[in-house]
């Protein structure tokens, strides 16, 4: 199996791919090879087929996506290509399809802190092998928009409330996975995060069946 990561190697103000590249590669052997880019360029019909998953960790930014790039990627996945959205990946959303896509909207986050993350057990074939933990992340907030389908498989506790922090659905012939674990390095050396991002990427890729 195949897969592509984008990611920004030169010039990222708050996630940089540097290191993260192989910690993804790292996760996913020997399922999966993954090749890392950091130029939307790969963001093209030609360019995306032959891959099983598509891994966004794109930063943000307020750069418009070419119209091209767009339906480049909602093409391949509702053509049956998987997409693995991990934290600030979520910056697609710049473009309205691509958050209709992805099924929610980053809208901010109090200060980093420690936050037990919660899995709603028997809520998804990707949680079955794992189990709760706490990591010292970004309490991402979201707007949803959900898909009839998404299904929260991992909510987060802060401020006395419960927030979603994973979230997954078809769309078209394809899957789509949201983790909001990821915010640095170290987040990605934290044995339940690997498991996690694994899990989810195989299923998104459809080596896991529902």
């Amino acid at each position: 199996m195949k897969a592509i990561a984008l990611g920004q190697y030169e010039g990222a103000k708050y996630h940089p791919f540097t290191q993260i590249d192989r910690e993804l590669q790292a996760i996913f052997e020997p399922a999966m090879d993954v090749e890392c880019k950091d130029d939307y360029a790969v963001l093209q019909k030609d360019k995306l087929e032959g891959y099983d998953l598509f891994i966004s960790y794109a930063e943000f930014t307020d750069q418009e996506m070419p119209e091209d790039q767009v339906q480049a990627l909602v093409s391949y996945v509702r053509n049956g290509g998987g997409l693995l959205v991990i934290h600030n990946g979520i910056s697609l959303q710049r473009s309205p399809e691509l958050e209709k896509l992805i099924g929610g909207r980053f809208t901010g986050h109090p200060a980093y802190t420690s936050l037990p993350i919660r899995y709603q057990s028997g809520s998804h074939p990707i949680v079955e092998s794992l189990t709760d933990f706490t990591i010292d992340e970004e309490p991402y907030r979201f707007e949803l928009s959900p898909h009839e389908t998404t299904v929260v498989f991992a909510e987060y506790e802060h401020d006395g409330q419960r927030w979603p922090a994973a979230w997954a659905h078809p769309y078209g012939s394809g899957r789509v996975v949201y983790l909001m674990p990821g915010h640095h390095l170290p987040s990605f050396r934290i044995e339940s995060v690997r498991r996690l991002i694994r899990e989810s990427g195989l299923w998104a890729a459809r080596k896991c069946v529902d």
